[in-house]
């Protein structure tokens, strides 16, 4: 509690008589204050009627500061030029550089953010209310903002409210009504007129409260909100003390609905296309860059080079990032190569039409320089030759470095029966001699040929597997003669082994999953962290997990409606929510050689009740505040007990 006058002339009092004792050790200066400021007054006073002046002043019993007010302090209506906050003394004063709205509440929620100017003690959820007409709206609704990819709560994001029902409000109106999310994702909309509403949220990039850059993170609820209240009884507890309780009484309260809304934000996959930069790392090869994807590549058109056969093409799936590897050597010792680029292009209209760029690509290091860093490496090399031969040292011939093209082949000594060999390289593959690849198995002590697939990856220019039957407990060993693989310019593997062996199918578990209410793609994954380990789509409600390595796995399904694998996002312009995300609110430990069965129904919990703790980034910003005064009793006793 706050010392009153009593309490500090006490205190003197004490502290007078310590000097005059002339006693050994030092003052402790009296409890700690642990108490929030009080607010005691305001100008206008708060519900004010009819209030025309912009400038509120807020009055405190102590010296205060307002922490991250940009974060934390929220008017609404919203205002689309900022107010100046600031603090004097005890006080806080807010300057409205808008036009107040006629027959408005207005509404200042500080959150948390003002605390007493020593301690940081906290005044939480405090919001001032106003109005410019003759009455005020008290209205509330409640709700949390989660990322609709992941669940995680989203911080600091915009909520709204339109009155408006239609759907160009979001992206022509500012809101109605605003607030902001804490770090839990919560929010609460205050000062709300009696009616129906739509509600979003909006990571508002320029700050004009509108959905006008696709950039910007939103949510959408597809269903209307109409505030309302409803008293319900609680119980009021009374204590004596901290252990003895007085009085238990049942008293109604006031609670404002809805209180659970929960809107999933995301991003929306852009629709401008356009060229975003162009780059040659180095001479043999150069990389275009495009904001979005296309359903064909873009045509090329050397201006100072050959056209015949000039590269080789890498592409993502999408073809908004694109790698050319030069074939000709003429070519690519160019220090600049020019070409012409048609590509699609979003107009100003939002129409795909051809468009046609001339690109002057430099070599980040040119050709010369290459030579002259060559030469510099030569003549220290021989430098350090003759030092070494002056000083009498044995130096011994050496023949040139017979240079071999890179490969990687991945294994090991313990692999997964789900995993296959994999084979990369640096540059791209010209020639494959099927005869140099082989696959052998151990039985006994000889190694016996083994049936094998080789083949390209999906989606990759220079990544390889083998494939074969794998059995558990079994060595394998990968044979690659000499020129097995030629690479674009021209040089060859040298000849490498690679064993490895497979696990014992005692090593795993087995996951058998029951999904209840299971649309038709409920997809589940198997996270390891924030991690995918595993992904299968439900069939008939079930999902089988086999060979499950020991350890600790959490659980999520998205609902895949348009079949193609991965997880997509929404487009407000269609209304059209983002794929459906929903967690297991637990995790599942695995052990070697268990079999695990579990039922699932991933609608049972709310979305923001599913997510387990453990694995949410976003951590909430409610912290235990320790007892100063706890602390420094237990110092005193200590320093007592020393003595």
């Amino acid at each position: 509690m706050k010392p009153t006058i009593k309490h500090l002339f006490a205190i003197a009092a004490v502290a007078v008589l310590v000097v005059a004792c002339a006693s050994i050790g030092s003052p402790d200066g009296g409890p700690y204050d642990e108490t929030p400021p009080v607010f005691l007054g305001s100008t206008p006073e708060p519900f004010a009627l009819g209030v025309k002046d912009k400038r509120v002043t807020l009055k405190f019993d102590e010296f205060i500061k307002i922490e991250k007010a940009a974060e934390k302090v929220v008017i609404s209506p919203p205002q689309i030029t900022q107010p100046i906050i600031k603090t004097s003394g005890k006080s806080i004063v807010v300057e409205l550089d808008d036009s107040l709205k006629a027959n408005t509440t207005y509404s200042i929620d500080f959150s948390d953010a003002i605390v007493d100017n020593n301690e940081g003690n906290p005044l939480g959820n405090f919001a001032f209310l106003f109005s410019t007409g003759d009455r005020i709206d008290t209205l509330a609704v409640s709700g949390t903002v989660l990322n609709a990819a992941n669940l995680e709560p989203i911080k600091g994001i915009l909520v709204g409210l339109h009155s408006d029902l239609a759907d160009s409000a979001f992206t022509t109106k500012p809101f109605d009504r605003v607030s902001r999310t804490d770090a839990d994702g919560r929010f609460t909309i205050r000062g709300i007129a009696p009616g129906t509403y739509r509600a979003y949220a909006l990571q508002d990039a320029n700050q004009n409260y509108i959905f006008d850059q696709k950039s910007e993170m939103i949510a959408y609820l597809d269903s209307l909100v109409v505030p309302s209240t409803e008293v319900r009884m609680h119980q009021d507890t009374t204590w004596i003390d901290s252990l003895t309780i007085d009085t238990i009484r049942t008293v109604p309260r006031v609670h404002y609905l809805p209180e659970d809304l929960v809107l999933t934000a995301f991003t929306e996959t852009p629709t401008q296309r356009y060229l975003v930069k162009t780059e040659r790392p180095e001479l043999k090869k150069f990389s275009i860059y495009f904001s979005t994807g296309s359903d064909s590549l873009p045509q090329l058109t050397p201006l100072n080079f050959v056209d015949e056969d000039a590269y080789i093409v890498e592409s993502s799936v999408d073809h908004d990032s694109i790698t050319y590897w030069m074939r000709d050597t003429l070519a690519y010792y160019k220090d600049t190569l020019s070409m012409a680029l048609t590509y699609e292009y979003t107009d100003t209209l939002g129409q795909l039409v051809p468009r046609t760029d001339t690109l002057n690509l430099v070599a980040k290091k040119t050709r010369a320089k290459i030579l002259q860093e060559e030469e510099k490496k030569r003549r220290e090399a021989e430098k350090e030759r003759e030092k070494r031969m002056k000083r009498g040292d044995t130096i011994p011939e050496t023949a040139p470095k017979t240079q071999f093209l890179s490969i990687k082949v991945g294994g090991g000594t313990s692999m997964d029966l789900t995993a296959n060999v994999t084979i990369d390289f640096t540059e791209p593959i010209v020639q494959i001699n099927d005869t140099a690849i082989h696959l052998f198995k151990k039985v006994d002590t000889l190694w016996v040929d083994e049936p094998h697939l080789f083949r390209q990856r999906k989606n990759s220019l220079m990544g390889y597997e083998l494939l074969g039957e794998w059995k558990p407990e079994v060595e394998y060993k990968v044979v690659l003669d000499s020129m097995a693989f030629t690479g674009l310019y021209g040089l060859h593997t040298k000849q490498q082994e690679t064993t490895f062996k497979f696990k014992a199918l005692d090593q795993y578990s087995t996951l058998f999953l029951t999904i209840q209410q299971a649309k038709p793609g409920y997809t589940v994954q198997l996270l390891e962290g924030d991690k995918v380990a595993r992904q299968k789509r439900v069939e008939k409600g079930q999902v089988d997990f086999y060979f499950l390595k020991p350890g600790t796995y959490h659980m999520r399904i998205f609902n895949d409606r348009n079949g193609n694998g991965v997880w997509d996002t929404g487009l407000y312009e269609s209304k059209e929510q983002a794929e459906e995300v929903y967690y297991f609110p637990g995790s599942i430990k695995t052990r070697e050689n268990w079999d695990y069965t579990q039922e699932w129904n991933p609608t049972a919990l709310p979305l923001d009740q599913q997510k387990p703790n453990d694995i949410k980034k976003q951590k909430s910003d409610t912290k235990e505040r320790k007892s100063k005064n706890a602390e420094r009793e237990a110092k005193k006793k200590k320093q007592q007990q020393q003595q």
